[in-house]
């Protein structure tokens, strides 16, 4: 799939969620399958702080020469939206396009936590410093939500919500959980359609 993309002046970023992405979860495959790829690492996957993930995932981005497509985990969808909104205006064309897959609703409460068997029932999570609400402005450059009507960290409406807020268009992946590492999506051939779209767009 990826040896379709001809625009080799576009580079996509990925910026997982809480705990990482790991060998099974598509960002992973993505990374290996397209040659201009890279992943923001974040300083502490399991206890994020929304500015040291921003300024990661920033650093990552800026070693990165031209345009940029950003493919985004849950976590990490709120992070590369507070990258494009944080980008002064001069810099922002860079910005090629957002991927946003499985954004959670703000704040993550344990209870979300506990349905979606990441931590034991009644085990409270670390603090997630700073992601308190979602950033609900219109972004800069085509977005793409992808939610599932099942997914235990975000009601399919919030997701809506979240989608018109930022201008996005949205993509409904019927049930299929929270689009992760457990979701057997394999390279996932339906969203490396959607990155296409916007590496070509």
């Amino acid at each position: 799939m990826f040896g379709l993309i001809e625009d080799d002046e576009v580079f996509l970023v990925t910026a997982p969620g809480w705990g990482s992405s790991g060998a099974q979860h598509w960002q992973t495959r993505w990374e290996k399958g397209y040659p201009l790829a890279c992943r923001a690492e974040m300083p502490d996957w399991f206890a994020p702080e929304r500015a040291a993930w921003l300024a990661a995932l920033t650093a990552t981005i800026a070693a990165s020469p031209g345009r940029v497509v950003v493919a985004a985990h849950s976590l990490g969808c709120h992070t590369a939206v507070d990258w494009v909104l944080s980008l002064p205006l001069a810099e922002r064309r860079r910005a090629h396009g957002l991927l946003l897959v499985a954004p959670p609703a703000l704040p993550i409460l344990d209870e979300a936590a506990s349905d979606a068997g990441v931590v034991p029932a009644g085990t409270p999570l670390m603090p997630f410093s700073g992601f308190d609400a979602p950033r609900l402005q219109r972004l800069p450059c085509p977005a793409i939500v992808v939610a599932s009507r099942n997914d235990p960290f975000c009601p399919f409406a919030e997701a809506t919500a979240m989608a018109g807020h930022w201008g996005a268009r949205l993509i409904d992946a019927g049930e299929a959980g929270h689009l992760g590492d457990t979701a057997g999506l394999g390279a996932w051939p339906a969203g490396q359609k959607l990155l296409q779209q916007l590496i070509l767009g």
